[in-house]
């Protein structure tokens, strides 16, 4: 899932003779009602789950935009946010924009009637600057409604490269060989080569779910991947047990896992972003998770006790997993959506700023985010591993899809699905797991 905590073309948007506004007896919130006539404000609101730095460098990617325009934005990070957003909308306190982190939350958002269609203008921008499967994401019964913003990319698998080059091995190109790299890694070291993580609080099991997505599309791809989205393919069906027994051939086998940890239902007992620590240390030489993994190596230690370098020369980096073919570039990802609440002037020119290269610049240059926005600039990220995370999600060649269990309905995607990675690491048998998965769309 693309959680908050932890995200394909037109010239830029032209802020263009936009004098700075000073209009006396002007609100700074939105109006709750769904607009605000077209009067313009001083200040707009933008509510979301981002907190914390990523909170304040969000804040500050509106700088050159408030000194240009005269408008202020005030970002509020709010760690409840998925869970409030609804009722605080419903209840006649909604932001003039909202940050949301899923498609699913989204339609439950528009689905109050309190979201404002996208302006022509964010749509235009759009158009030109994403590809259509993400406009795709911000559409509801064919009217656009919101723009992305950032983007994450999932499917990464963390390793040591000082290690592989002291073990002899390359970084895999196939399923298959990544397979027998893990038998050489355990065959080397005699210990596990694999650590995951699955516990998340109320969200714990949706680490699992990215795993699962990333086979599902590499295995049966994106044709039945899009079905079993839309619910015409059952988790029950052969392709998706296929995608478990592929999972489970790595996290079912103790063997493999959970190095640094223990046996294998450690797994649930171990915090998503923990893992990063153990590739760290080296003790772990394997683990699978999205590319803001990159942010948790800052928090940790190398075996030496130094921050831990991120680069394919560096203490630890990471390859995409591959697919049963070489050469092929199957992404499951995620991301944020721009929802408006007010339709007055000011947040208007918002939402076509944060729909243009240049706030997808201004966000990226201060570091640990990435954009799928084509035109914005990748060497502006800042690392060499976020600027080809970058490159992959603008190149037109890549096969992207959003997170699936995010799109799911939401007994499903964070309900009957999270619980089922869940009781399938704690032993419970694939047929089982997935019938009780599919029990989910009937609640």
């Amino acid at each position: 899932m693309a959680l908050s905590q932890r995200y394909r073309l037109l010239a830029p948007i032209a802020l263009v003779g936009v004098a700075t506004l000073a209009l006396a007896g002007c609100t700074e919130g939105g109006s709750g009602d769904g607009g605000d006539g077209g009067e313009a404000k001083t200040t707009v609101r933008i509510s979301g789950g981002i907190t914390g730095v990523e909170a304040e460098d969000l804040n500050s990617s509106f700088d050159a935009f408030t000194e240009e325009t005269g408008i202020k934005v005030e970002y509020t990070g709010d760690k409840g946010f998925e869970g409030n957003i609804v009722t605080k909308v419903t209840g006649g306190d909604a932001p003039d924009i909202a940050i949301v982190p899923q498609p699913g939350l989204l339609k439950s958002l528009v689905d109050t009637g309190k979201v404002m269609a996208a302006p022509e203008g964010v749509e235009s921008a759009v158009d030109e600057n994403w590809s259509e499967d993400w406009k795709k994401y911000g559409t509801f019964d064919d009217t656009f409604y919101a723009a992305p913003m950032l983007a994450n990319v999932k499917g990464y698998v963390w390793y040591s490269p000082a290690s592989f080059a002291e073990w002899g091995v390359e970084v895999p190109k196939t399923w298959d060989e990544m397979i027998a790299l893990t038998d050489t890694i355990v065959e080397k070291t005699g210990q596990p080569a694999w650590c995951a993580g699955f516990a998340s609080e109320a969200a714990s099991g949706w680490p699992g779910t990215d795993w699962i997505e990333d086979l599902v599309l590499r295995q049966s791809g994106p044709e039945v991947y899009d079905k079993w989205v839309a619910g015409d393919v059952k988790f029950t069906d052969p392709e998706i047990k296929d995608a478990f027994d592929a999972v489970g051939e790595i996290l079912l086998n103790p063997e493999y896992v959970n190095a640094g940890y223990g046996d294998v239902k450690s797994i649930n007992a171990t915090a998503f972003g923990d893992v990063a620590a153990k590739v760290a240390d080296k003790s772990c030489a394997l683990t699978h998770q999205a590319s803001f993994l990159s942010a948790n190596f800052l928090d940790v230690q190398t075996a030496e006790g130094e921050v831990p370098t991120v680069g394919p020369d560096g203490d630890v980096y990471a390859f995409v997993m591959p697919g049963e073919t070489e050469g092929e570039l199957q992404i499951e990802g995620g991301g944020e959506f721009v929802a408006a609440f007010s339709d007055d002037e000011s947040t208007v020119k918002v939402l076509e700023f944060m729909a243009s290269p240049e706030f997808a610049d201004a966000r990226v240059k201060l570091g640990g985010v990435i954009s799928a926005n084509k035109n914005a600039d990748p060497s502006l990220a800042s690392s060499e591993f976020l600027q080809e995370a970058m490159k992959i999600m603008q190149d037109e060649t890549t096969v992207f899809r959003f997170d699936a269990s995010d799109l799911m309905p939401a007994t499903v995607g964070n309900g009957s699905f999270w619980k089922g990675m869940v009781d399938w690491i704690d032993g419970k048998d694939t047929d089982t797991v997935l019938s009780d998965i599919q029990a989910g769309y009937a609640n």
